[in-house]
């Protein structure tokens, strides 16, 4: 999908010639503060080491000193505090190993590999360097003596660093992680706007995995296949009320529009300011984009590649799903026009099975059945006579009242509607022809073809009986004039656990109004 015209601007030109290092800053967080522990027993090293650094920034951010004077003082602050980025750690403290079993915890017991452990010490024999650094995870060894104000200066900006990127590598790797699962889960969504709904619900997780809190996002999930008519799929926070056509949301400024032509130009997702804007490609009906606004903080280069990845697998997740729509949609237009040639060919109007088919669906749903069992329910029940195809028309077409060889004739339309769908392995036939066999079954066991009782009848052979009998007793027949409703709702009333369900019938007199309704709407 192409959403306006043009090249690339000036400012995407300008993006793309950015050196690492500049895009570090463009992306970086401003707000934060770089947390220091001072471990140590003596308060002069705290004050001390607080006046040399105090006016020192990292990437625009502040340094925060946090004091500790004991090992187990420093233990109880890294288990409350998981986002100490620096320790400045003393060997020698209420034991003369206090500082390497306070190293060793960190590491061992508490496994935080991240933060970066300066170890200062005022005796330098009793935690001899080389032994140190190679029994203990320590990033760095200073004697007290040779650690001038520049020489500290350097290890803590020095060991800022070697956080950042350690912060940003297990980001990344959190952050595929939760991608890979993300799309997983994606690819078992039923319907587009399901589908739409969870990728703005993943995005918004995926743009709040850093240390910040994401506090509010609205976005959409738009389509196209043209530039003049973009489609809204799904829709959060101020945007939830937006509907259909983007022109008809008045939420969305003409400087959102620009954003998704800039991405439409680009050819793939990235950050605008502080919104997201995704571009996710189909083969199947053009492309999707995907806006979220109010990020709150900026993002890396890393994060855009990574939302690059998720929108790939999206992509292909939109394109299967409307691959097996348009597979299910023919079954469900191949299994409607079958029903209505069955009751054109028996001179019943068309008009039965789509009453027939509304009602079931009014039933399941009262029932709380699964939705996407009441869909079936829909799309198969119009099928329940078709196993009528294999009567003979003197019978079926038989103006008076059949005799009972010939209404015998008539009852093997169950086993042959059966026959005919129970060979298909699509679950929607499945369901066609559990109706088509057991739509007669009567819930005392009198009904036929196989003398079913109760609940050993399908319900969706139940939900069809109920339905199929009302409609067919007030519509007109060749054997019969239609009956007035109210006679019709009586006989109802009266085969209450004799041909129906009871818990059914009560539904259906609870659903009667829309019941009714359906029969006014498809009129013979």
């Amino acid at each position: 999908m192409v959403v306006g015209k043009g090249s690339v601007d000036n400012d995407e030109l300008l993006f793309a010639e950015e050196s690492a290092e500049e895009r570090c800053d463009h992306f970086c967080d401003h707000g934060r503060k770089w947390k220091i522990l001072i471990v140590d027993d003596e308060e002069d090293v705290h004050s001390t080491t607080r006046l040399v650094l105090d006016d020192v920034t990292f990437e625009g951010g502040q340094l925060e000193f946090i004091s500790a004077y004991t090992g187990d003082e420093a233990l109880q602050i890294m288990r409350e505090q998981s986002d100490i980025a620096v320790i400045l750690l003393d060997v020698v403290m209420e034991t003369t190993h206090a500082g390497l079993d306070v190293a060793r915890i960190i590491r061992e017991e508490m496994k935080n590999k991240m933060v970066r452990i300066i170890l200062r010490t005022g005796q330098p024999g009793q935690a001899p360097e080389r032994k140190v650094i190679i029994e203990y995870d320590i990033n760095d060894y200073k004697h007290k003596g040779e650690l001038t104000a520049q020489r500290l200066f350097t290890s803590v900006l020095s060991a800022l660093r070697s956080y950042r990127d350690i912060l940003v590598i297990d980001q990344n790797r959190k952050g595929l992680k939760y991608i890979i699962e993300a799309s997983g889960s994606l690819f078992q969504q039923q319907s587009i706007s399901r589908l739409a709904q969870g990728v703005l619900t993943q995005v918004i997780s995926l743009l709040g995995l850093r240390d910040s809190v994401y506090m509010e996002g609205s976005g959409m999930a738009v389509s196209s296949s043209d530039s003049e008519n973009m489609r809204i799929i799904a829709s959060t926070g101020r945007y939830a009320e937006c509907h259909d056509i983007v022109e008809n949301c008045q939420e969305i400024s003409d400087d959102t529009k620009k954003k998704f032509d800039k991405i439409c130009c680009i050819g793939h997702g990235r950050f605008i300011g502080d919104d997201y804007v995704g571009y996710l490609p189909t083969r199947q009906y053009g492309s999707h984009l995907l806006y979220v606004e109010g990020c709150g903080v900026k993002h890396s280069e890393q994060d855009e590649d990574l939302l690059r990845i998720y929108s790939d697998n999206v992509g292909v997740a939109f394109d299967n799903i409307y691959l097996n729509q348009e597979i299910l949609d023919t079954q469900k237009e191949i299994v409607r026009m079958l029903g209505e040639v069955v009751e054109n060919r028996s001179k019943e109007t068309a008009c039965h099975v789509v009453r027939v088919s509304e009602m079931t669906k009014i039933l399941g749903a009262a029932l709380a059945l699964d939705s996407e069992y009441v869909d079936e329910l829909y799309y198969a029940s119009p099928m329940h006579d078709v196993g009528k195809i294999g009567i003979p028309d003197s019978i079926l077409l038989k103006p008076g009242k059949l005799t009972p060889e010939e209404f015998e004739i008539v009852k093997t339309h169950t086993d042959i509607g059966y026959k005919i769908l129970a060979a298909s392995n699509r679950k929607l036939l499945k369901t066609a022809a559990i109706i088509a066999y057991q739509h007669h079954e009567y819930w005392n066991g009198s009904g036929y073809p196989r003398g079913l009782k109760a609940e050993n009848i399908d319900i969706a052979g139940r939900i069809t009986c109920i339905t199929d009998v009302f409609d067919a007793l007030c519509s007109r027949r060749t054997y019969k004039e239609p009956w007035d409703v109210d006679k019709a709702l009586e006989f109802i009333k009266k085969n209450r656990e004799i041909m129906f369900d009871p818990a059914l019938v009560d539904v259906f007199f609870e659903k009667l109004e829309f019941v009714l309704a359906i029969q006014e709407k498809y009129k013979d």
